[in-house]
């Protein structure tokens, strides 16, 4: 089992100079020549903001290179696991902040549980926008008497200009995401297609695992393009075969409910009637 750490137990894990506060730190990578460059997963409960630069092929972002900044950032929440592999950092900022502080951010902005490092890539005016937040907080924090709500409002700011540089971000990668997206459409049919019984109906997290994303993220993803939630997806083409079967074949309501992966028959009258506003034996008499 993971150990689970909290801000004081990660930065003596962490190995770092002088823990200043066991709710609220931050870390500036220029004064942090001996910290563990590498680690096993580990679980943390505490939300963590970083900003670096990339530090290998693998977080090189090659979808927009034109005004691509040398820069990314990404965020972590509590209950999120994280490892690292990594030389010593030059540059780049951390922040750790208890979730008593972040709430009602930690419900509002999505990308906060992204939670396999899905990294938000900078342009470069993104990158001139987000360090100077995070070296303001690094500044403020490090007076004697620093004040917590302004680096708590620097926090806030850069949470909300990460959203919309995310929003960017599934714009200007859209023809990988559109791959994405063609492929939840396959998996999808290939899902409820198959000879052998169906075993529930399919999570958005199965789909997500496919894409080799956060179900968080591949949830942003589909709906930034699509409109519509994965879940509301897999619901409508689950509509759709129910539909299809009621009309076009003789199988019994029981049967078309486990054929479509409910496991008690009146789940899947529940489920019809909330969509379409009628039971499925009514819907087949019309």
């Amino acid at each position: 089992m993971n150990r689970i750490f909290n801000i004081k137990d990660f930065s003596k894990y962490l190995n770092i100079t002088e823990l200043k506060n066991e709710d609220l730190h931050i870390i500036n990578f220029e004064n942090e020549k001996k910290m563990r460059q590498n680690s096993p997963a580990v679980t943390i409960d505490f939300y963590l903001l970083a900003i670096k630069p990339p530090l290998g092929k693998a977080l090189e972002n090659t979808v927009f290179k034109e005004n691509q900044a040398d820069s990314y950032m990404y965020a972590d929440c509590p209950q999120n696991t994280i490892e690292w592999d990594f030389k010593v950092l030059e540059r780049g900022f951390t922040i750790m902040v208890s979730k008593k502080y972040l709430a009602k951010e930690g419900k509002e902005y999505n990308f906060v549980h992204y939670n396999n490092h899905e990294a938000l890539f900078l342009s470069k005016d993104e990158e001139l926008i987000l360090w100077d937040l995070y070296k303001k907080a690094y500044d403020e924090f490090q007076k004697i008497n620093y004040s917590r709500e302004v680096i708590l409002s620097y926090i806030k700011l850069i949470l909300s200009y990460a959203q919309i540089f995310y929003d960017r971000q599934f714009d200007s990668r859209s023809t990988i995401y559109n791959k994405v997206i063609e492929d939840f459409n396959l998996h999808l049919s290939e899902y409820f297609s198959k000879t052998e019984e169906i075993s529930g109906l399919p999570s958005v997290a199965y789909f997500a695992q496919k894409a080799n994303l956060s179900a968080n993220y591949f949830g942003d993803l589909i709906k930034h393009f699509t409109g519509e939630s994965p879940i509301e997806h897999i619901h409508n083409y689950v509509l759709k075969l129910a539909k299809n079967k009621l009309k076009n074949t003789t199988l019994s309501v029981s049967e078309i409910s486990y054929s479509l992966g409910f496991d008690y028959p009146n789940y899947f009258a529940r489920f019809f009637r909330k969509k379409t506003g009628m039971s499925p034996k009514v819907f087949r008499s019309v």
